[in-house]
């Protein structure tokens, strides 16, 4: 009995020592991987907020609401290796909308040196092919611009194969129009939720704050929206900052020709 004791008290301290050892490489494991993942976030009190240094394109997205910008400062504005290279504006809104500050910044950020791209935001109780035609008549595309954008986020109680129809019609329209694949910007979620599979041929901006390294969807991505809080120079407000999923190259590539 003694004997049978001492093995059940061996065995027991032989799995106890193993799954001392199992949490020990697990809570190493854990650190490097928040570790890892810390690295690729660095905070610049310049900018205001964290910024994934991982991606090397890195760009903002504006409207009316960042009032007038001076855009030589916003090109100017270097920290380490981070410079704004890119900026989405907003042009037009619904069926008869054109943003109030679209004009001014559609030509003095092209002039400042930025690459430029415009979007639309998506009203999915309207006709998708007469938001588009609004959207022609306010945007005129150049070379080396970013294709246009279909910034869809509500569905405004609008069934979800009804809007997915109508915005599939606004960026159909769009594409025999200007003769380029335009994008979708939307969050991780709505995508999921609403425009599922439909859409994976268009390119992907999809806006995710909070969230290190990448944004959680299950697709290839172009563009991530990564934070709503940025600082930059030249603009009052705060701004949403973007990076570029690719190198110099990638982004050459995607541009109008």
């Amino acid at each position: 009995m003694a004997q049978a004791s001492n093995k059940y008290i061996a065995w027991k301290i032989i799995l106890l020592s193993m799954g001392v050892g199992m949490v020990v490489m697990l809570g190493f494991a854990a650190y490097d991987w928040w570790m890892e993942r810390r690295a690729h976030f660095v905070r610049y009190p310049e900018f205001g907020i964290d910024i994934p240094v991982n991606y090397t394109i890195h760009g903002i997205d504006v409207s009316k609401y960042q009032d007038v910008i001076d855009w030589e400062s916003v090109r100017d504005m270097r920290v380490g290796n981070v410079q704004l290279g890119f900026a989405f504006i907003k042009a037009t809104e619904g069926l008869g909308n054109e943003d109030a500050l679209f004009q001014r910044n559609w030509k003095k950020s092209k002039h400042a040196g930025l690459v430029r791209g415009a979007y639309h935001f998506f009203l999915a109780t309207k006709s998708g092919k007469a938001q588009a035609e609004n959207f022609i008549n306010s945007v005129e595309l150049s070379p080396g611009d970013l294709p246009p954008v279909l910034d869809i986020e509500q569905t405004y109680g609008v069934p979800a194969d009804k809007l997915r129809e109508r915005a599939r019609d606004w960026l159909l329209t769009i594409q025999e129009y200007y003769h380029v694949t335009p994008i979708v910007y939307t969050n991780v979620d709505f995508y999921r939720q609403f425009l599922k599979d439909d859409f994976d041929g268009f390119p992907l901006w999809v806006a995710h704050y909070l969230q290190k390294e990448r944004p959680r969807t299950y697709r290839e991505w172009t563009f991530w929206q990564h934070s709503e809080l940025g600082r930059v120079n030249g603009i009052v407000t705060r701004v949403d900052f973007d990076v570029f999923n690719g190198d110099s190259v990638e982004f050459k590539k995607l541009l109008v020709n």
